[in-house]
């Protein structure tokens, strides 16, 4: 199993990136994506998550209304559309995916505990 996160770079404060996130090595429409980062110093948090057929959406406060999560099952992809971006949104952003809550079509979680694969992370750097 392999997620690839690509898009992270250098932007000014109000600028947007896409970040984008794609798997392989699994059945990408039975595992919720998340998407966390981690900045210096910091622990790493939950940014937003996106249930497994896309029918549902969440996002950390901090985020809500600027950041947008997306999927497209049909090219194992996931995305994270990041606008009016701020110095505070600096950090290596991870996508990750988890494999739980089948029953469930509203299922996704905001721990990372949950998350059963990983990517290796891309670095957004937001400069004032």
């Amino acid at each position: 199993v392999q997620l690839q996160a690509s898009g992270g770079g250098l932007v000014k404060a109000g600028g947007s990136l896409r970040l984008s996130c794609a798997a392989s090595g699994l059945t990408f429409n039975k595992y919720v994506v998340g998407w966390f980062r981690q900045a210096p110093g910091n622990e790493r948090e939950f940014v937003a998550a996106i249930t497994r057929s896309g029918v549902s959406t969440g996002y950390d406060d901090s985020v809500k209304g600027r950041f947008t999560i997306s999927r497209d099952n049909a090219k194992n992809t996931a995305y994270l559309q990041m606008n009016t971006l701020k110095p505070e949104d600096t950090a290596v952003y991870y996508c990750a995916a988890d494999g739980r809550g089948f029953g469930s079509r509203y299922y996704y979680t905001r721990s990372s505990d949950s998350y059963d694969y990983w990517g290796q992370g891309t670095l957004v750097t937001v400069s004032s």
